[in-house]
Order: C-alpha cells, then structure tokens, then sequence
C-alpha cells in the first residue's frame, strides 16, 4: 500500500513540476479557455482590413489569387488561394460543423423534443426575422435582395468566446442554450447554401457522390471504426462536390454524419479488460523485471492502449483532432481572407448602402425580435421552458450574441455576391459593424443580469469548457 501511494507521490511529483509540464501547462489553459479562438478572430479582422487599405493591398490581393496546385499522382486540381480556404478548408470547418449537429441531437440539447423545443424556435425565428427584414430594405433592389441569407447566420465561436469573456458567474445552462440555437442555425444556413446558393448542377458528378456518401454510410452500418476509409471517402466526395456545382462545404456536413458515434468497445468491457491488464503489469512490476526487457509488458501496455482506443467513439476523435486545427487556424485565415474590405471612396455611401443597412438591421434588430419573441411565445404556450438560471433579460442578452454572424455570415456573402464586389463588400462591413455592436451589447446586457454571486450550479461545473472536446458517447 505504502508502495503505491508512493507511486502516485511520484506520478503527482512528475505531472505538476516537471520542466516540461511547466511549460506546457499555461499553453493548455490558454488552448482550453474558447474566448482566445475570438480574440485570434478579432486580430486576424483587424490585420485584414489593416492590409487591403494600406500600401500592401496589392500584395495582399495577389497573395489570394496566387495558384494552388492539389496534386494526386497525374490527378491535379488547381485553386487559387482565396478558393482553397473557402471552398477546401472551410469544408473541415462544416465536417466539424457536422459532429457537432450529430453530438447533440444524439446526446445534446436536441437529443429529445422537450428539450429542443426553445433553441430550435428560437433559431427559427433567428433566421426568419433577419432574412425578411433584409429583404424589405432591399425590395428595389433585385441584385441586392440575392444576400437575404447574410443576417440569418450566428457565429457559434464568436459568440461563444464573447459570453466565456464573462467568466464563471454565467450559467452553465446559458452556454448550452447558445450552442443549443448556434448550432440550429447553422443547420438552417447550411440549408440555404445547398438549396439556394448553387450554381448550375452536373448531375453525373452528383450521381458519383451519392455513390462515395452510399459507402460512407455502409462503413458505419458494416462497424469500420478506423479512420482512413471515412478520410479518403470524404476527400472523394468533396472532390465531387467540387466539381458539381454544389457547394463543396456541403460535403464536409454529409460526411460528419456518417462518422460512426459509439465505440466497438463499451464502458463495462473496457473496465473489465484493462482491470485485468493492469492486474498482470503490477503483478510484474513487483517482480521487478526491467520494462525495456519485458517484452510481455510491452505487449500488455499495447493492449490498455488499444482498448483505449476501442472505447472512444470515432466522432470524438475526429473533433479531438480537427478542434484545435478549427479554432486557431482554419477560422483565423478564413477571416484573414475575406474580412478585408477596401474602404476608400465615400464611407457616408457604402454605410447608407441598402445592403449595408439590410445586414446591420437584419442581424441587431431582427435575431433580438426573432430569437426573443418566439422562445416567449413557445414559453408562454407551454411548449418548452426557461433554461435554469437563465432570466428573460439574459435570454434577451443572448440573442443579441446571436447577431454575431461573422464566420456563416461572410461565407454566405461571398456565395450571394461572388461576381459583385460592390455589394459584397458593403453586405461585409454591414457583418463587421453589426457583429461588433452585437457582441458589445451583448456582452453587456447578459452582465447586467447575472447573479452577484457564483450559483451552486456554476460551482458544480467550473471544469467544464464548451469549447473543447465534447464527452464520450455511449
């Protein structure tokens, strides 16, 4: 007994003051808190905007028109920058988009009706108010009413990182609405860029990746849990949605839903096995057989490892490894890319734009009444109830956060006004302003109603961060 506990003396000793653990430990807690994902959103805007209206803008334009040749063998696909991250790497983005939509309406908010009822009617009237408010602005204008999308997006990271900004006095059931409706929303966006932002179909393209999502879906139904069929096919299948006319991103959601959500190995069984593995390591270990000679240590060592492995579902690995990726790289050079709008010429203008007007008001005014009125009228009508914790003054701090459209919002631009840049930039600082109100106000609003003092609630779960990793479903 004495051995052991001096064992984990020196498990404890390694783990907490190690030269190497030193080092490491801030970067975690810098990794895990969600708010720096916004703040590397908000420094990669302002450098964006910095570089197309200072002397490199021309550079900066050339750089994303610079070529990118995707080779395979004598198979090769040529996208210029701006391309490649919007159509390649904001593919991951949707594919991580996917498990999330997958995560909760398995095990999440949206796993029962009771519980899915406010997020979902709340996301409803988030997109439908903003959507229809955008288009009265813009009713005389038919080329400008082609971004009615625009305002219907939340930017569930943004908004995310804002509300983390306010520390562990809000509720946790405060973070999970958010995400609950985020996520809902982007169903609905991800749904208006297949059915209305698509260019002209090749069919026998789409035949091909029905063909690739049909083999996706059999691997799950036939218990492949490695991840390289479900990586290859997926590459297959954007490759087809690339050439379709269908927005590539699409595919990245298509395939998140094919990734299979239970382990091969259950709880009980791996309890059991590795109980058992590790019976027999001690039971070597007091025998005080050297582990680089051991080579039955080494095998059972293995064995704990693989059952580890075993017991993790592949849709928690696959965000595992694509969060980080997510959150400090593909979301900041995305922003990168297309935040940066030329201001030269008559600001006054570009501000009095319809279009500019249509998104600043769509995404203020319009998620305000759409996300509040009618998670009130699904209250008032019995249909669902307030989150604990969560007041209506909260509630109503929260949609304003849900006017953050940012990440959804400039990609559904770039597809609405791809081939217009006049509109596309005013609908892009119309995103800029009104994300930035909204988030201020927002941020405001929900401190203003929270409780003086951390609740019992909150105390309980202080370790829980939304921003990583999902918990493992069973």
């Amino acid at each position: 007994m004495n051995d052991k506990t001096q064992d984990q003396d020196y498990y404890l000793m390694w783990k907490t003051r190690g030269p190497i653990r030193r080092l490491i430990s801030p970067l975690e807690g810098l990794i895990s808190d969600a708010a720096w994902g916004g703040v590397l959103l908000m420094i990669s805007t302002i450098v964006a905007l910095y570089l197309a209206n200072s002397h490199w803008a021309e550079a900066y334009h050339e750089i994303l028109s610079a070529p990118v040749d995707v080779g395979l063998g004598n198979s090769h696909l040529v996208l210029d920058v701006h391309h490649f991250i919007n159509d390649a790497l904001m593919a991951v983005f949707f594919f991580v988009v996917g498990l999330e939509i997958k995560r909760e309406i398995l095990v999440g908010e949206l796993s029962s009706v009771r519980e899915a009822v406010l997020p979902a009617v709340a996301a409803l009237g988030g997109m439908l108010f903003p959507a229809a408010i955008f288009l009265l602005i813009n009713l005389h204008s038919t080329a400008g009413q082609e971004g009615w999308g625009i305002p219907m997006a939340t930017d569930i990271a943004f908004s995310l990182g804002i509300l983390s900004l306010l520390g562990s006095r809000v509720p946790l059931s405060a973070k999970v609405f958010l995400t609950a409706f985020a996520i809902v929303d982007d169903i609905g966006a991800s749904m208006v860029i297949a059915f209305f932002y698509t260019e002209d179909i090749i069919w026998p393209m789409v035949g091909l990746a029905s063909l690739f999502f049909i083999c996706l879906v059999l691997c799950n139904a036939f218990g492949v849990r490695r991840s390289a069929p479900y990586i290859f096919l997926s590459l297959a299948l954007w490759f087809c949605f690339l050439k379709s006319g269908i927005h590539p991103t699409i595919a990245g959601i298509l395939a998140a839903l094919t990734i299979p959500a239970r382990p091969r190995l259950q709880s009980d069984e791996f309890l059991i096995s590795t109980r058992m593995l590790l019976d027999r390591i001690e039971a070597r270990h007091e025998e005080e057989t050297s582990v680089l000679k051991d080579k039955q240590s080494h095998a059972m060592i293995s064995d704990v490892e693989t059952a580890s492995r075993l017991t993790q579902t592949p849709l928690k690995r696959f965000e595992n490894a694509l969060h980080l990726w997510i959150t400090f790289f593909i979301m900041p050079v995305f922003a990168l890319a297309n935040a940066g709008i030329e201001l030269n010429g008559n600001l006054g203008e570009k501000l009095s734009h319809p279009v500019t007007i249509g998104v600043i008001v769509g995404l203020l005014v319009g998620k305000q009444i759409g996300i509040t009125l009618l998670a009130w009228g699904a209250v008032k009508m019995g249909l669902a109830r307030l989150p604990r914790g969560v007041s209506w003054g909260m509630l109503y701090g929260l949609s304003w956060l849900g006017g953050i459209g940012f990440t959804m919002s400039l990609f559904i631009t770039n597809l609405a006004y791809g081939r217009m840049s006049e509109h596309r930039d005013d609908a892009k600082l119309g995103i800029l302003i009104a994300s930035a109100i909204a988030g201020i106000g927002g941020c405001a609003i929900v401190w203003w109603c929270l409780p003086s003092e951390k609740t019992e609630e909150n105390e309980q779960h202080d370790s829980t961060n939304l921003g990583q990793a999902p918990p493992e479903l069973d």
